[in-house]
């Protein structure tokens, strides 16, 4: 009898261990286990960007002899002539720069290579203030002729671009960059004149300038996709040797009036730094 109760607990028993055992967990589940992507500067951005900018060009502003045999001579009907021009002086060209920019990186380790391409309104433009100066030598010039000189004509940069390779090292959010490529540009090249009883002569003969571009900056990301960016650039866009307006030829008897230029005399480069802050939206791989 005792050996018969025995065998009937330890049956019992079993039995409701098995059905503890089928029955649900009253524990918590555990947390999905999401991962962080780690941030990359890798892939394509766009945004916007102000600043100011700074001229950093020569003057070449001193007077200087013309005339044949000294390389640098008048247009048109005053090529014979020699004499002496000073030309007025030219104001500031500091102002005011603002556009956008397109670009990519590519992130291998820390090292962060693109290349970036802006398009920039630009507010360095001067006129220059008084009348230039020009003396002939007597005997040379056209009896009955007279001669205008140019006087207030405005010049500079209204807007430039650049096409720049980067390179840079990255800490996590934080990049700090060197920057440099193909820069090109324009502005007005106004001329006019006064004087000989006349309304004065008015033409433009600028043209777009190519050179060249050298900087760096640093950049953050705030988010994965909004970054935030501090750049100086300095740029140099060449002038060939060439015409520059210095008043207006009017002819005896007829009174015709013609726009006079030097020609071989070196045009002083357009040269400026540009500093400047900017905000990127990045298109990460992530494609948030």
């Amino acid at each position: 009898m005792r050996a018969l109760l025995l065998a009937t607990t330890a049956l019992v028993g079993m039995g409701a261990s098995a059905l503890a055992a089928d029955l649900p967990s009253r524990r918590a589940a555990p947390a999905p286990y999401v991962a962080v992507p780690v941030f990359t500067w890798t892939g394509f951005y766009i945004g916007v960007n102000a600043g100011y900018g700074f001229d950093t060009g020569r003057r070449n502003d001193g007077a200087f002899a013309f005339g044949p045999g000294t390389g640098v001579t008048l247009s048109g009907p005053l090529a014979a002539t020699a004499g002496v021009i000073t030309p007025p002086a030219n104001a500031n060209r500091d102002g005011f720069v603002g556009g956008g920019q397109i670009g990519y990186n590519h992130q291998i380790g820390n090292i962060v290579m693109g290349i970036e391409a802006d398009a920039q309104y630009a507010d360095l433009t001067s006129r220059r203030s008084g009348m230039l100066g020009f003396v002939p030598v007597l005997g040379t010039f056209p009896v009955g002729a007279g001669f205008a000189p140019a006087m207030g004509n405005r010049s500079g940069i209204e807007w430039f671009g650049t096409v720049r390779g980067r390179l840079g090292y990255a800490w996590d959010r934080l990049l700090v960059y060197g920057t440099g490529g193909f820069a090109y540009g324009d502005g007005p090249n106004d001329c006019n004149s006064v004087g000989l009883g006349g309304a004065g002569n008015r033409c433009g003969n600028g043209s777009i300038r190519t050179g060249w571009t050298a900087g760096g900056g640093v950049e953050y990301a705030f988010t994965s996709n909004m970054t935030g960016k501090i750049e100086a650039l300095y740029v140099n866009l060449d002038r060939s040797a060439a015409s520059r307006y210095v008043g207006d030829f009017q002819a005896p008897v007829t009174f015709a009036r013609t726009p006079v230029f030097v020609n071989g005399r070196r045009a002083r480069d357009e040269e400026f730094v540009v500093v400047r802050a900017g905000l990127n939206w990045k298109f990460n791989t992530f494609g948030l």
